[in-house]
């Protein structure tokens, strides 16, 4: 699934995520206007200047909380992140279930909801595991290829890299060839904070990057709309260590488990 029809996956998040926002750095700036009225800390910069300025301020984050959302489909995505590739939060499919992930190091745990356990194991198979292993964590380690794409999501630094244009992009982001022109928009308040939008319209789609007008320029917000659909990520929380509480082992059980099940005769999902 590429960038042009949403985020359907963590990792998906993520690489869409720093595309949009690095794509903002190659375009064209329109001039800081006269009367910056409302704008704060941003008055008299173009808005070319408080993209690169909050484009800055994500790269140099030491961690942050990513949410992501869709009108394309039911995935979300709610993570804190940091710069050593840990990470807590959740990953939700909508009817196919959500499931809880911390990483620290290379130590995964995952507890999926009942809805996740039905999804991939139809009748009492899903039922009876949904039952067995209510409010039990899965643990492994990154070696186990089925935990290591799960927590891919959690590489700020790799996600860093690729917002900043250092990393090569995903599949059918805007080309850096594009030009386009960024311009401000009105200032509004967004989950309590201040914040000025900055406008870019490239190749069919819509994308605002909310910055916020006092202090830090951290952005905060980016909507894009593209094919009657939207995209939104949030981000907050910049420099917040991530939780550092793991489960305890009475509440755990190995991966192998539900890799076990994936592969059973009876399991018509692989």
């Amino acid at each position: 699934m590429t960038c042009r029809r949403r985020t359907v996956t963590a990792t998906t998040a993520l690489s869409c995520t720093a595309a949009l926002l690095a794509g903002a750095v190659c375009t064209g700036a329109a001039a800081a206007t006269a009367d910056p009225d409302g704008e704060g800390d941003l008055a008299g910069k173009s808005a070319q200047q408080i993209s690169d300025d909050a484009l800055d301020q994500l790269v140099a984050a030491k961690s942050l909380r990513l949410r992501t959302l869709t009108t394309a489909g039911p995935t979300k995505l709610d993570i804190t992140l940091d710069q050593a590739g840990n990470c807590a939060g959740a990953i939700s499919k909508g009817a196919l279930g959500r499931v809880q992930m911390i990483k620290r190091g290379d130590q995964v745990w995952m507890k999926p909801d009942a809805a996740f356990w039905k999804s991939q194991f139809p009748g009492t198979q899903g039922t009876e595991a949904a039952a067995k292993y209510k409010d039990t964590f899965l643990h492994g380690t990154t070696h186990d290829g089925f935990l290591q794409s799960l927590s891919a999501a959690c590489d700020l630094t790799a996600f860093q890299k690729s917002a900043a244009g250092t990393d090569e992009p995903p599949t059918n982001t805007p080309s850096p060839s594009i030009t386009s022109t960024l311009t401000k928009g009105r200032p509004t308040v967004h989950e309590g904070t201040r914040v000025l939008p900055v406008v870019r319209k490239f190749d069919g789609a819509v994308q605002t990057l909310y910055v916020a007008i006092k202090g830090k320029p951290y952005p905060l917000k980016l909507t894009t709309e593209i094919d009657h659909e939207t995209g939104t990520i949030l981000l907050s929380n910049y420099d917040r260590p991530v939780p550092t509480k793991t489960p305890a082992p009475a509440d755990t059980v190995d991966i192998a488990v539900f890799e076990d099940m994936l592969e059973g005769p009876n399991n018509a999902h692989t």
